[in-house]
């Protein structure tokens, strides 16, 4: 099975950012993809560089127009679609979404980002509340998906839920840029792999976004990638400097042999992990 991940620079306006989105997804298709991942908050700027009102205006019901432009596309493709979107519940109250489509166009559900951080040039808090749905996997028609977004990724615990709860492929859109988070870009999703014997799928953001808030400005480091349940990268890793469409072969074969070969699940001892669910 091919699965396709996205990374892009901002364009300037939210129509643009859509229709190139939408044109990843049909080139997606053309190329066999099954599936397709965005990245974080993918139809607007990473607006957590700043702290500005203005930016609620980027947030829609997780029913809204952008999730159904996509669901139809995602109907019209036969392609399952995972949409990172800015979620509103009701006016003020706002969560950092991952909205997941299958491949009939129907909504399997949506994942909302469970930590959040607020930090230099990450100031998440002013605009997102913590999730609050678990971490839900979602059975498709290219199997069962599980959703992680950004600084998920920095708790394992993140990882084992959806193993625990049966994941196959797990996405984890990103807004990632050079600093503290080098070397755990390297490692932690090819961990949280092996750890718990599936595919993990990172699209990230690249580039630059001066075109929106000039001297704030970050420069994402995209190098977008998927590890397979035994950890090792398959295929390269997306430029880290261009906009780029992705697509790779999986397997998930590998998912019950990876299982089969490591008993992680059988062999847990979660009556002795007191500190974790005390802490």
């Amino acid at each position: 099975m091919k699965v396709a991940l996205t990374q892009t620079p901002w364009t300037g306006d939210k129509a643009s950012m859509l229709d190139k989105h939408e044109q990843f997804a049909r080139d997606a298709a053309a190329q066999g993809a099954k599936v397709i991942c965005f990245q974080e908050l993918f139809y607007g700027p990473y607006f957590g560089i700043v702290q500005d009102k203005k930016y609620y205006d980027y947030a829609e019901s997780a029913t809204g127009p952008v999730v159904q432009r996509f669901a139809a596309l995602a109907k019209e493709l036969g392609m399952v679609m995972v949409l990172p979107i800015y979620e509103e519940e009701f006016a003020g109250l706002y969560y950092n979404t991952a909205v997941v489509v299958d491949a009939d166009g129907t909504i399997a559900g949506k994942y909302r980002k469970t930590h959040i951080p607020h930090l230099e040039k990450f100031w998440e808090k002013f605009y997102f509340r913590p999730g609050n749905l678990g971490f839900p996997v979602f059975d498709t028609q290219v199997g069962r998906i599980g959703v992680c977004i950004c600084y998920d990724r920095h708790f394992p615990e993140s990882w084992r839920e959806l193993g625990l709860a049966g994941a196959q492929i797990v996405f984890n859109p990103n807004a990632s840029k050079p600093g503290l988070s080098d070397r755990l870009w390297e490692i932690e999703q090819p961990e949280g792999a092996a750890a718990n014997g599936y595919y993990v799928c990172v699209p990230n953001r690249v580039g630059s976004e001066e075109n929106e808030f000039g001297t704030e400005t970050v420069n994402f480091y995209g190098t977008s990638y998927i590890v397979d349940p035994r950890g090792n990268f398959v295929g390269e890793k997306g430029s880290s400097e261009h906009e780029e469409l992705l697509v790779r072969d999986i397997d998930l074969d590998a998912v019950r042999q990876t299982r089969n070969d490591w008993q992680f699940f059988r062999d847990r001892r979660p009556e002795m992990y007191t500190e974790i669910a005390a802490s």
